[in-house]
């Protein structure tokens, strides 16, 4: 997977400090931890799945650390963490931090490929623009980067159209464009792009208050 191991490096170089990544190939089956199982999965579905906690336990540094899915079919990290994991064809990536440090963290890759017209309205904003279908991307990937690291700390479901995204060249800030407790309406999460010419990807960290604060 010389494609997907560029892309991690890539990642990796840009990642805050205290962020750890691992990576595992999502076409083949890995050991699953005691508890991670699930039920009824097709194999494809069950590589990526396995393929997922795989990458979580080398970016934990614990082989043998079992990471089960919640029934919100979230991953339910181990106390003291926090985590996100994407996968997609050829790749499959985590991200760990301690809860000390980070309050949620978010990452999301896809293949670059342009999104098809007649979704760009389910992913953009009226009040968002885009040239053409990877730019596009850009704003899915942003936006489900930035969705995944606010659930963390919500635990709150909800659509494309409730961010508007902001760009600043390989950076972007994900504003609220409705209250999400306890983030108020205008809340900023910020966030960054990475990108190959088979991948491109998009993390967002949030951090947690200093002690005292």
């Amino acid at each position: 997977m010389p494609d997907a191991a560029a892309f991690a490096a890539q990642l990796r170089a840009v990642l805050p400090p205290g962020v750890s990544l691992g990576a595992a190939d999502p076409a083949r089956l890995h050991p699953l931890a005691q508890g991670e199982g699930i039920a009824g999965a097709v194999p494809a579905r069950l590589a990526e799945y396995s393929a997922g906690r795989a990458a979580a336990r080398t970016a934990l540094l614990r082989p043998d650390q079992p990471i089960p899915m919640g029934a919100d079919r979230a991953p339910i990290w181990p106390p003291g963490v926090v985590g996100s994991i994407t996968h997609c064809a050829g790749l499959c990536l985590a991200i760990v931090a301690k809860d000390t440090e980070f309050q949620g963290l978010g990452l999301d890759a896809e293949p670059m490929s342009p999104v098809a017209p007649d979704l760009w309205d389910s992913i953009l904003r009226q009040d968002e623009m885009a040239a053409d279908g990877i730019a596009v991307l850009k704003h899915f990937v942003a936006k489900e980067a930035a969705y995944k690291a606010q659930y963390a700390v919500t635990k709150h479901l909800f659509g494309f159209h409730t961010l508007r995204l902001h760009i600043d060249g390989d950076r972007f800030s994900a504003e609220f464009c409705a209250p999400v407790a306890p983030f108020a309406k205008g809340a900023i999460l910020r966030g960054e792009w990475v990108s190959s010419p088979k991948y491109l990807g998009a993390f967002v960290a949030i951090r947690s208050p200093a002690p005292g604060v």
